[in-house]
């Protein structure tokens, strides 16, 4: 309700837009932090009248603490998925990444909590960050101020850019497109502190979720506050305060953060990682299995991402544009395609790419239903994410020594070993990239030279702005300038520019943020431990003094800017450890995060049952075909762009190192021509209404399975089988859910009357109150207090 017309989002509006969670989340983050609070008032109430401090559940028995998880909406979250046991559960991924293990359903599925490799590190041991109480200590000091250390330490101008001679900016782009497949942590969706009500974009308190980051009184960032708002991560179900119901119930379990994606490598920046959002992202009316696009915009005949159904949304726009011609953010599989225009061009590449399959796919398998192209072509781009990141981009980042010993040859599934995304791998030491960032943007036209009509740009110019590529040359020119630049070189004393500690997300000129310190502060949040306590974990040594830290770290001034600040190596926010280490041969990164990424890829890589080389995935021959194909074949499929490195991420000069498309290898889809004999006995199986059918054989006997579309529900036999005598049931009907009579979770908020529709619903507020943009909850114009 802040974006109505002229008006300019905030930079930590659009922090809270993009990091807002999808409507699952959101119902997890709700009811997790509803049970945390009631734990915490029960807490304080106990207290005063035994005049002790304890644990609440010292004297809450069981039973209430089940009746708080029931009341709170956490309870139907804690109970493990119902996995299905038809003959397609071996055959497509779920959207939510839930059954992929059958021992532990959970493992790898979208919300649900991060890994701990290492127990959090809270201040009061169960969720309180680090950091939070200044009188607390670490080996003798006090944390310096996240702000002081971007400002000391990490802040380097624009002009201070080394280049990369090695690789091209687009390695940067694919970093940050494949950290968006597997984790997003989604913030508390409160704005106002939960006991005292006080707004966290207008105070400085400490006050949960409320954690802003001190600055000092001469700081360019804010306009007069001597902070920055930063809200806390949203706490998961069962966790922070009241574990203690789940299972042991002496032992309490510190807070931890949801992973909002499927942890899995398998395209949710595509697909997404819900069956609602899965839902508004396909095109349920083609036969041929396709994703929505843009109605309104096209990039030369070629697709771009449809617009997010948030209107208006927190977008810039450009100034010289009529009202009339608002350009929204992009909706896509992760809520965060819009951040900037490189990232929005990488999302519409594999947009177009699973078209172009599904369309391909249909052509060559005329009889395959709609449902069966969309997944099979999901099941291909799902496998070339998994390729180009494996075999392309790790071992250009952690180098060859540490992809043999961290993740070495492939030998098969482990179902033994957890997937799931790890805390410190998506907090700490996947953000190394923030320090591979351009800051400047770069176009360039047909010949790979600088046009007139396409000057560059800098980054926080880009933040935000699809209008940038749909009005500014489309996808070419930008991606042109990806593969033709090379990305910025990572060095100790050229952490991150201003670009992102003095401009992050400004579009205009109120207020600014800064992403170094959301990181540090972040980590803290999250209860990260310390620099040495990763080291430790990884089995390197003990960095315990500065002539120590001078053996990982070349750079002595910046070892004596650190000491000051930190005043010992063991409080060093890892992040900051991680990232300022020398890299390792042929890498661009230290040991220690060398470490983190290659455990938590080769967990990614084991740990998924449906991982593209693992048995019966696909056959020999399509394996044989999916390992020609390569990020530069796909940008050569899907754009107007003639001419590409063999590598796109290798820094070529053009056009000595360039090379035709015609000579770029790629795959052949006869591998997934399938020779088809209509059922004799049985003939075609009846299509239903509001839903698809897709052959799945077992046992030389031809079987289909039912299925409905999102916000209907399978009334009959989801499995037919052909016999003797045909199909052994009728076919099934998708019947319509009425989401209106669900208790447990109702849709929309108390104040609000919902209404069902075909296949969804809709809440209605009564005069004067309108409904607030999460469309549920019905608010008031005139002082907009909420209902």
């Amino acid at each position: 309700r802040n974006i109505q017309g002229r008006e300019v989002a905030t930079p930590t509006l659009l922090l809270a837009f993009s990091k807002f969670p999808e409507q699952e989340s959101q119902d997890i983050s709700q009811a997790a932090e509803r049970m945390e609070m009631s734990i915490q008032v029960l807490n304080q109430k106990v207290c005063q009248k035994h005049k002790r401090s304890l644990h609440p559940t010292d004297l809450l028995p069981a039973d209430l603490l089940t009746m708080i998880a029931n009341i709170s909406g956490c309870l139907p979250y804690m109970l493990p998925p119902k996995c299905p046991s038809n003959c397609l559960a071996n055959k497509y991924r779920l959207i939510t990444g839930a059954c992929n293990n059958r021992d532990h359903p959970r493992w790898g599925a979208s919300n649900t909590a991060l890994a701990r490799w290492l127990p959090p590190a809270y201040e009061d041991g169960l969720s309180q960050p680090r950091g939070w109480d200044p009188s607390v200590r670490y080996n003798g000091v006090q944390l310096p101020l996240v702000r002081e250390v971007t400002r000391k330490i990490i802040h380097a101008s624009n002009e201070a850019v080394t280049e990369d001679n090695l690789y091209s900016d687009i390695i940067m782009v694919w970093g940050q497109y494949i950290d968006h497949d597997i984790a997003f942590t989604p913030q508390s969706t409160s704005r106002t502190a939960f006991l005292t009500g006080m707004e966290c974009q207008t105070t400085c308190e400490k006050q949960n979720p409320c954690f802003p980051i001190k600055v000092t009184i001469n700081d360019t960032l804010t306009s007069g506050m001597d902070c920055l708002p930063f809200y806390r991560s949203s706490p998961a179900c069962g966790t922070g305060d009241h574990s203690i119901l789940f299972g042991n119930l002496s032992a309490l379990n510190p807070r931890q953060q949801i992973n909002g994606l499927t942890s899995f490598l398998d395209a949710s920046t595509v697909y997404g990682s819900t069956p609602a959002v899965e839902n508004k992202l396909r095109n349920l009316t083609s036969k041929e299995g396709l994703l929505r696009v843009n109605v309104k915009y096209y990039d030369n005949h070629r697709e771009y991402l449809p617009f997010t159904d948030r209107i208006p949304s927190p977008c810039a726009q450009d100034s010289n544009a009529s009202e009339s011609e608002r350009i929204e953010c992009f909706m896509a599989g992760d809520s965060r395609s819009s951040e900037v225009t490189s990232l929005a061009a990488m999302h519409t590449l594999w947009l177009r790419e699973h078209n172009r399959l599904a369309r391909a796919l249909k052509n060559i398998n005329g009889h395959w239903t709609a449902e069966t192209v969309y997944q099979e072509a999901r099941k291909i781009v799902g496998a070339l994410h998994q390729i180009i990141t494996l075999r392309d981009y790790i071992p250009k980042i952690i180098g060859p020594d540490a992809f043999n010993l961290y993740i070495g040859l492939y030998t098969g599934y482990d179902p033994t070993l957890n997937p799931t995304v790890s805390n410190i791998f998506s907090t700490a030491a996947f953000r190394f990239g923030h320090a591979t960032i351009q800051p400047i943007v770069r176009r360039l036209n047909a010949q790979y030279l600088d046009d007139p009509e396409l000057p560059d740009l800098h980054l926080h110019e880009v933040f935000f702005s699809p209008w940038r590529l749909i009005k500014g040359g489309g996808l070419d020119p930008l991606l042109r300038g990806l593969l033709a630049h090379s990305a910025k070189l990572q060095v100790q004393d050229q952490l991150l520019n201003e670009e992102l500690t003095e401009k992050l997300f400004v579009l205009s000129n109120n207020g600014s943020l800064d992403l170094a310190s959301l990181n540090l502060q972040r980590g803290r949040d999250h209860g990260l431990p310390g620099y040495n306590d990763w080291r430790e974990f990884c089995g390197l040594p003990k960095l315990e003094t500065q002539t120590d830290l001078n053996t990982v770290i070349t750079n002595y001034n910046v070892i004596e800017k650190i000491m000051e600040l930190y005043h010992n190596p063991s409080n060093i926010d890892v992040w900051l450890g991680g990232l300022v280490e020398d890299f390792l041969p042929g890498a661009r990164t230290g040991p220690l995060f060398a470490c983190i990424i290659g455990k938590q890829m080769k967990a990614l890589r084991d740990g998924d049952r449906f991982w593209w080389e693992n048995d019966n995935v696909f056959t020999e021959a399509q394996k044989h075909e999916l390992k020609k194909h390569s990020l530069s074949r796909v940008i050569c499929d899907n754009t107007g762009i003639s001419e590409v490195p063999a590598d796109a991420f290798q820094l070529a000069k053009f056009p000595q190192d360039f090379k035709h498309c015609d000579n770029i290898p790629g795959m052949n889809l006869e591998a997934w021509q399938e020779h088809y004999q209509e059922e004799e006995t049985c003939g075609t199986p009846k299509s239903v209404e509001n839903g698809d059918f897709i052959y799945c054989s077992e046992f030389e006997k031809s079987t289909v399975i039912y299925s409905c579309e999102y916000g209907f529900k399978l009334q009959g036999e989801e499995q037919l089988t052909c016999t003797s005598k045909g199909w052994n049931f009728e076919p099934p009907i998708c019947i319509d859910i009425n989401e209106c009579e669900n208790e447990i979770n109702p849709p929309c908020s108390p104040s609000a009357k919902c209404i069902n529709t075909k296949g969804s619903y809709k809440c209605r507020c009564t005069e004067p109150y309108k409904l607030a943009e999460d469309g549920r909850t019905c608010i008031g114009n005139a002082c907009e207090s909420t209902v």
